[in-house]
């Protein structure tokens, strides 16, 4: 019986693969041609994007961060930048979820890299009650320029969006969270804040 039940097992198993294989083909196919829909700032499309590939973007992000919230709020910053730098993707390089994962790890890798280089920072200062450097007096003026810009863009989106996304972004809140609070579904929380990133993109002259 064993002799008989081997070769059925064997022959089952190219057909997933092929399966398989065909799957992420087609995937990769339509998420390129909405990628190209992106590019000339077809919200629906950005929308779709972001719904068929964030649960993977997120994952991937996570384990690079180990946090939740970092992780939500590095996200977004994700597909912010997808937005902005649709039309440098290329297909000929590689699939376009493979050009988003690409962004998402960078951004999870300098997130990392920033909190580490703040927390070596405050112990510097910590240790030698020195007046900062330069460059860190710089980033911070920067960082402060950048955001006034956003604080005054924020006006601009519609109440609900606005409240989504200060909570998600300055109450350092997951979606699940922000949800709880406002007492709305998640997948709503999630459209408010990803329509919400398209305002500020506009305001912010992020082409």
């Amino acid at each position: 019986m064993k002799s008989d039940e081997a070769p059925d097992e064997a022959d089952s198993c190219p057909t997933e693969n092929s399966a398989a294989r065909t799957a992420r083909v087609t995937e990769s196919r339509e998420l390129a041609l909405i990628l190209e829909q992106v590019a000339r700032g077809d919200q629906s499309a950005f929308a779709e994007f972001y719904d068929r590939t964030s649960s993977r973007v997120y994952g991937m992000v996570l384990r690079v961060l180990r946090d939740p919230g970092f992780s939500e709020e590095a996200v977004q910053e994700v597909y912010l930048q997808a937005w902005s730098a649709a039309e440098q993707f290329d297909p000929a390089r590689g699939s376009a979820l493979a050009w988003l994962l690409t962004l998402a790890h960078r951004r999870a890798v300098d997130r990392v890299r920033s909190e580490q280089s703040s927390s070596d920072r405050q112990a510097l200062y910590d240790t030698t009650n020195t007046t900062p450097e330069f460059d860190v007096v710089s980033e911070e003026v920067t960082r402060r320029d950048e955001h006034r810009a956003i604080t005054a863009c924020l006006d601009t989106l519609t109440p609900t969006q606005r409240e989504s996304v200060t909570l998600a972004y300055y109450g350092g809140r997951t979606y699940r969270e922000v949800a709880e609070d406002l007492g709305v579904a998640i997948p709503t929380i999630k459209s408010r804040i990803r329509d919400g990133l398209i305002r500020l993109r506009g305001c912010l002259g992020v082409n």
